[in-house]
């Protein structure tokens, strides 16, 4: 067994929500300012003891205004020590302002960090949870260490005032009230370590119980008809036991927490009485233990309650923020790590200099025009073979890969796709067609491998063949924002296409929960490039769940999703694939902001112009006022702002387009016309989320969803072979006609 295999049997066997091993000092890195600001906590720690002088006053001077004034029969004087207590309280207000603000400057740079971390991590790895980590997660971290903050300044500054006002009035005082207070700080910090841990577990199997429950009520169905109720039963219940059990072992450790409060807080105010006969008679004066007992019930004992509630709820809330959003072992470090690109990570996301070179990226050269190397295949026959023996998946020219076979996973969903299907579920198997430039079909561009692995051979450049080069952006993406669509940029990074199919899945799973029907299983798929893929299938049957694979937006529970050779997620994939989605985004600003923003330079009026002419977007323009109009999205129909996100995409350096329902609310002429549109632009691969069957009539190839009857081929191969081809087409009693 290899070492990397045996670490990750040992990290799949560690409970989800637990820290790994080693991960302390990373969990602790974003609390680094607090280590290294020692200015502000001099400051801090001045403030604070105009604190300690107002407890310190309260004990000290109450006992003062008794024995020298009251008790002795002179009131002035002991006014005066009353009135020098109260002159404590208005300076120690004072500093707790102060401290206020010190605290500020002490925690606002680890938030800081947090915020750096998040949306760094986000926009590298297109994380739909940093919305809620910036919005609210970073919040109760900072409430919480600032609460943590506080409450042990107090406890500290407090607890050091009170035991040298009782060392002033008399030592025996602090023989009855340390021993028990320094007891129950000691029976505290030694619950802390167990506490926190309880917590965490209770927090996991409570998360445990809910990825359970959301994973089984999806599947009620399904449940009941394969008759596994029994089954669910017994794993739902193990699930809930196991949080009833967190939760007991939780309530048994919060008992040191009050009891650490009734030892070192209330303890001592027994022994005060108990012992005052035994006190004075040993010199220790009745304002002196009036004093005393002052110390412990207004300072001692509310600061200490204060610590141990503080410390046991914030200080659990703020571990476990921590651990959900502070740096992970992926993250960058002091000196960060080259991403895929080359380009050197940060804790910001910054953009890298154009031309600085790095070990996987030289300086780029740019050529006088982008390249663009075609690729071609020959016919050969189709291939068989015998039922039930295992396919290989195939590569672009339909020769079997160099790499090792995927273990086939039984299930109902697992199945190669093939070019027919003759409705029994059973299908023939066939080898995956590749095209040519824009879809044809040419000659096989021989044996060979690029070298990366995948076991596909790169075709030979054409000469004159030219395309723009393409510029990696910072990753980031999320559904129905402009970073849906875009593939946000850095410039100066030029990266290859041609070499490698423009989509390429590989043995690909996915499904909603660990107890859910798997939407995708096992599926290979081959898209080359220039090809044009229309996917259709039943609502709800995962079209829309494998464009968000490719797109990044989610992640295969195995297999790997591969854009022009580079793996899903990723820095230059993200920069390789634009996707349109049903919703399309268009803010307010002129026409040309909402239409170039996916292009790193302004784009010319003439190639504004005509990328609206081709899509469909000219009489808006007109209408419009021109490139230049302002528009108002609320002002927009649904479809004219579905035209204004194609044109945008049209534009988009990205040469694979991913239009997901993206035409739901046009025409069926101004569909054809925008889908016409994309698959003849230059360089530019298709993939469609079919609306209407239509799509279907224009594209090369289509991809037919249909759960364990998955087919691919073109629309007269599937009429043929495909039955529940046959029931889609036969819905749409006027079929388009084919481009």
């Amino acid at each position: 067994m290899n070492e990397p295999a045996a670490r990750g049997r040992r990290s799949r066997r560690r409970p989800r929500g637990t820290a790994p091993p080693g991960s302390r000092p990373r969990l602790l890195r974003p609390l680094g300012p607090l280590r290294t600001r020692w200015r502000v906590l001099a400051r801090l720690a001045a403030w604070s003891a105009l604190e300690t002088g107002q407890t310190f006053l309260l004990g000290y001077a109450l006992a003062r205004a008794l024995d020298g004034g009251f008790l002795a029969g002179d009131a002035r004087t002991g006014l005066l020590w009353l009135a020098a207590a109260a002159a404590g309280v208005v300076v120690g207000a004072y500093g707790t302002g102060r401290v206020y603000r010190a605290v500020a400057d002490l925690v606002e740079p680890v938030r800081d960090r947090l915020v750096e971390t998040i949306v760094a991590r986000g926009v590298r790895e297109a994380d739909d949870g940093a919305v809620s980590g910036l919005t609210q997660q970073v919040e109760i971290a900072r409430d919480a260490l600032a609460g943590l903050v506080m409450v042990s300044r107090s406890f500290v500054f407090t607890a050091a005032g009170a035991l040298v006002g009782l060392l002033s009035l008399a030592p025996a005082l602090l023989l009855v009230v340390a021993p028990p207070l320094l007891a129950g700080v000691l029976l505290f910090a030694l619950s802390l370590r167990p506490l926190a841990r309880r917590q965490e577990a209770f927090l996991v199997a409570d998360e445990a119980l809910a990825r359970e429950w959301g994973a089984v009520c999806p599947g009620l169905r399904d449940i009941t008809a394969t008759g596994a109720e029994e089954r669910v039963a017994r794993d739902v219940g193990a699930r809930v036991d196991a949080e009833l059990a967190a939760a007991r072992s939780l309530a048994r450790w919060s008992v040191p927490r009050v009891a650490a409060l009734a030892v070192g807080g209330q303890l001592p105010i027994v022994l005060l009485l108990v012992s005052a006969p035994w006190l004075l008679a040993r010199g220790v004066t009745p304002g002196a233990l009036v004093g005393a007992l002052a110390y412990v019930t207004q300072s001692l004992l509310p600061a200490l309650q204060n610590l141990i509630h503080g410390l046991g709820a914030g200080g659990s809330r703020l571990t476990v923020v921590l651990r959900r959003i502070g740096p992970r072992p992926g993250d960058p470090t002091h000196e960060p790590p080259s991403d895929d690109t080359g380009a050197t990570t940060t804790s910001s996301p910054t953009r890298p200099p154009a031309d600085t070179p790095t070990p996987d990226r030289p300086t780029p050269q740019r050529p006088s025009g982008p390249h663009r190397r075609p690729t071609t295949q020959t016919d050969r026959p189709e291939t068989s073979r015998a039922p039930g023996s295992h396919q290989r998946p195939l590569t672009i020219d339909g020769s079997p890969t160099d790499r090792p076979e995927t273990p086939h996973v039984p299930g109902p969903h697992r199945r190669p796709i093939t070019g027919v299907d003759d409705g029994d579920g059973t299908g023939s198997p066939a080898r995956l067609p590749v095209y040519g430039p824009h879809g044809k079909p040419g000659t096989d561009p021989g044996d060979g491998d690029d070298g990366d692995g995948t076991g596909i051979p790169a075709p030979a450049a054409a000469p004159g063949a030219h395309r723009k080069p393409i510029t990696a952006p910072a990753e980031g993406s999320g559904t129905g924002s402009p970073a849906t669509e875009s593939p946000a940029r850095a410039e100066g990074v030029v990266l290859p296409r041609a070499a490698h199919p423009a989509l390429l899945l590989r043995g690909v799973s996915f499904a909603y929960g660990a107890a859910a029907t798997p939407v995708l299983d096992g599926l290979d798929l081959v898209v080359p490039d220039g090809g044009h893929l229309a996917v259709v299938g039943a609502s709800g049957i995962g079209k829309s769940t494998l464009t968000a694979l490719v797109a990044g937006l989610l992640t295969p529970a195995r297999g790997s999703v591969l854009v022009c050779g580079h793996p899903v997620p990723g820095v230059r994939a993200a920069a390789l694939r634009v996707l349109i989605p049903q919703e399309a985004y268009v803010h307010t600003g002129t026409l040309a902001e909402n239409l170039g923003h996916l292009r790193s330079d302004p784009v010319p009026e003439g190639e504004l112009r005509a990328a609206a002419e081709a899509v469909g977007l000219g009489p808006l323009m007109a209408a419009l006022g021109g490139p230049g109009g302002r528009v108002d999205p609320a002002a927009l129909s649904a479809g004219e702002r579905q035209l204004v996100a194609l044109t945008r995409a049209y534009l988009s350096p990205a040469p694979l387009a991913l239009l997901d329902e993206a035409t739901c609310h046009l025409d069926p002429e101004a569909e054809a016309r925008a889908e016409r549109a994309f698959a003849a632009r230059p360089g530019g691969t298709l993939v469609v989320v079919a609306h209407r069957i239509s799509s279907a009539y224009r594209a090369d190839r289509v991809l037919v969803m249909d759960g364990p009857r998955t087919a691919y081929g073109t629309h007269e191969e599937l009429l043929r072979g495909s039955a529940p081809y046959r029931d889609l087409v036969g819905g749409w009693s006027v079929p388009a006609e084919r481009s």
